[in-house]
């Protein structure tokens, strides 16, 4: 499967804001596209636009409406990608970070079961991988990392927690992610990070960006 997109969408998304959907799956090539659209269209400022959101297969351009119409707007944004599909914008690969990590979440034992590996296995393919930055959200400063190794795959808790510690290095589905703070959620806890994800007095205040690669690192464990 070609990293380039056949047929690109572009919808209003309310009055503010056009949509640029390039596919509809997580895919670590069409991701760049995205990454590179985005580039290319901030190397290239429109009158009236505000903010670009890159997502896995996707661009949102918000504009201002009194500066701007959607038309000539979508005009610009399909122009550029034709130069990013041809290969004229590249998107460079984003700052890596080590991750220290401890393997020691409750879930451990639990994935090493149901995957039908050791866990000393579930650890050595956890940290095998340099994985992408596709998308932030969920709460500040969560970054949704992929492609995890086929082999850990597995569906999120059938019971989500009410809280997961600060630091909680969870895998889900084909993903693995790092929780920033204390909130609920519904992911396999494999291991704890004492790296601050999200620090609102810092200038980003993320820790991570899309496009960014992250490496794990295992850590000594007590015993």
């Amino acid at each position: 499967m070609s990293g380039e997109p056949a047929h690109p969408r572009v919808v209003p998304l309310g009055d503010r804001a056009l949509l640029v959907t390039l596919g509809d799956r997580i895919d670590s090539r069409l991701h760049a596209v995205v990454l590179g659209l985005e580039r290319a269209l901030r190397g290239d400022p429109f009158p009236g636009v505000l903010e670009l959101v890159p997502a896995y297969a996707s661009l949102t351009v918000h504009f201002d409406p009194f500066a701007t119409e959607p038309e000539p707007l979508e005009r610009w944004i399909r122009e550029t990608l034709g130069r990013v599909g041809a290969g004229s914008e590249a998107a460079s690969p984003g700052r890596l970070h080590p991750i220290p990590v401890r393997y020691d979440g409750p879930d451990l034992d639990e994935v090493a079961r149901r995957t039908g590996l050791p866990v000393s296995e579930v650890i050595a393919r956890h940290t095998a991988r340099e994985y992408r930055v596709y998308l932030l959200g969920f709460v500040p400063g969560w970054a949704y990392l992929g492609d995890l190794d086929p082999a850990l795959v597995l569906p999120r808790r059938a019971e989500p927690r009410t809280r997961v510690p600060a630091g909680s290095v969870a895998i889900a589905g084909e993903q693995t992610g790092i929780y920033p703070c204390v909130t609920p959620g519904g992911w396999h806890l494999i291991g704890s990070t004492t790296v601050r994800l999200f620090d609102p007095t810092l200038t980003p205040p993320a820790l991570l960006a899309v496009g960014d690669r992250v490496r794990f690192v295992p850590e000594p464990t007590a015993g």
